[in-house]
C-alpha cells in the first residue's frame, strides 16, 4: 500500500505540486494551505469550502493533521507541557513556556536523544529515531490551536525539546522553512533558535541556510570536563567547535548564545568561568546560566544559588552578558533536561553510565 502523504511537512511549493499533480486547479493548493497553516484545521471536514471529491482524496491519501494527545500537564509557572503520541507509537514531549510579551514552544526534533550527556534525563532514556518534518512542524499547529482557545499565543519557537537537531537536519530545515513561510504560521528568522551541542560540520549551514538564532550548548569549556558532559565533544572537539563559530555567517546585530547548566563540583568553579570566557573571545555571544533540574536516579546535583551568582560575576567582568535562566515547569518534568517521552525499541541507558571514549553519535 501506499503510505500516507504527510502534508503538513510538505513546503507550500510541494504542496502545490501534489494537488496540480492530481488534475486540482493551484488554488486548491492555496485553499488547503491557508486551512492547514492559517486556518489550523484538525481534520478534512472542516475544510468547508474545499469541493467534495477533492476533500474526499485528501482524506483516503494523506496522512493524520495531528498527533496524539496522551497527556496535558500545566505547573504551577503556567508552563503547559504536551506528551504526543505518534503513528508509529513512539511518545514525545512538547513544552510551552508563557513570558509577559511572549510565548515561547520547545519542540522535539527526534524521539529520544542520541547524545547520551549524562546529565540530561532524554539522554538516559536512548534514541529510536528521528522525527519528520511534519512531526516537527504538527507540534507548532497544536500548540497554536491549543493555546488559541485559552487566549494564550506562540511568538517564538525553540528547538531544544527531545534531540540533537542538526543529526536530523533534513527534515529540521524543512520545518524551518515551513514555520517561516510568510504565507502560513509566520514566524520570523529571529523567532526561531536551534541549539545544538556542537555538531560542526553543519553549523555553516545554519546561518546559511536558514539564518534563524543559534545556541550552542557548551556546558564545559574544558576539555576534559566537557568529554563527560557533552560525549560528541570527542567527535567534534572544542577547537573545532571555537573554530567554526569564529567563521559562523552570524546575521547582523546577532549573538550567538551559550546554553551552561551548572553541575555542583562539576563546571562550577571560578577557574570554569574564567576559562569559559576566555573561549568565548572574538565570538558575539550571550550567555544563559541553567540551574540543573534534578530527575530520578541522576548523580548530579545542582550548584548552590551563591555559587551560581558568583559564576555570573566572573564572566560579567570578562564582558559577557550573562543571564541566569529561570527554572520553569520542573513541577511536571518540562523543565530543561527533563523530557522523557516513551520509546518503543529504543535501549534505556543507566542514570551513572559514561558515554563510550570514542565513536559516533549519529543515529
Amino acid at each position: 500500500m501506499t503510505p500516507p502523504i504527510p502534508v503538513t511537512g510538505l513546503t507550500r511549493a510541494e504542496l502545490t505540486d501534489l494537488v496540480t499533480g492530481w488534475g486540482e486547479k493551484p488554488f486548491r493548493a492555496r485553499q488547503l494551505w491557508s486551512w492547514l497553516h492559517v486556518k489550523l484545521a484538525r481534520d478534512w471536514a472542516a475544510m468547508s469550502d474545499l469541493a467534495r471529491p477533492f476533500r474526499a482524496r485528501l482524506m483516503a491519501s494523506c496522512a493524520p493533521l495531528r498527533p496524539a494527545i496522551r497527556a496535558h500537564q500545566v505547573s504551577a509557572d503556567g508552563t503547559e507541557k504536551w506528551l504526543l503520541g505518534l503513528a508509529d507509537g513512539q511518545v514525545i514531549e512538547t513544552v510551552y513556556i508563557p513570558e509577559d510579551a511572549r510565548g515561547t514552544l520547545c519542540v522535539s526534533s527526534q524521539a529520544g536523544c542520541s547524545l547520551n550527556c549524562p546529565f540530561c534525563h532524554t539522554g538516559r532514556q536512548g534514541f529510536a529515531r528521528n522525527l519528520t518534518s511534519a512531526e516537527i512542524v504538527e507540534q507548532v499547529l497544536l500548540a497554536r490551536g491549543e493555546l488559541l482557545l485559552r487566549a494564550r499565543r506562540v511568538t517564538n519557537v525553540v528547538l531544544m525539546g527531545m534531540g540533537e537537531p542538526l543529526y536530523n537536519y533534513d527534515a529540521v530545515a524543512r520545518a524551518v522553512h515551513i514555520l517561516m513561510d510568510d504565507a502560513g504560521l509566520a514566524i520570523g528568522s529571529r523567532k526561531i533558535t536551534l541549539s545544538t551541542a556542537g555538531v560542526v560540520p553543519r553549523l555553516d549551514a545554519v546561518g546559511r541556510e536558514l539564518g534563524v538564532n543559534l545556541a550552542i550548548s557548551l556546558h564545559a569549556a574544558r576539555e576534559e570536563v566537557r568529554n563527560r558532559l557533552v560525549p560528541l565533544n570527542r567527535k567534534y572537539g572544542l577547537g573545532d567547535l571555537r573554530a567554526a563559530l569564529l567563521n559562523y555567517p552570524l546575521k547582523s546585530g546577532r549573538r550567538v548564545t551559550w546554553e551552561y547548566v551548572l553541575l555542583d563540583g562539576v563546571n562550577d568553579r571560578l577557574d570554569d568561568a574564567r576559562a569559559f570566557g576566555a573561549y568565548l573571545q572574538g565570538i558575539p555571544s550571550k550567555i544563559n546560566l541553567i540551574p540543573f533540574n534534578p530527575w530520578p536516579g541522576t548523580a548530579f546535583r545542582p550548584s548552590s544559588p551563591e555559587v551560581i551568582l558568583r559564576f555570573q560575576e566572573a564572566l560579567h567582568r570578562q564582558g559577557f552578558v550573562t543571564v541566569i535562566r529561570d527554572s520553569r515547569g520542573a513541577d511536571i518534568a518540562a523543565a530543561c533536561g527533563q523530557l522523557k517521552g516513551q520509546l518503543p525499541g529504543a535501549r534505556p541507558r543507566s542514570a551513572g553510565a559514561e558515554a563510550p571514549a570514542s565513536g559516533d553519535s549519529t543515529p
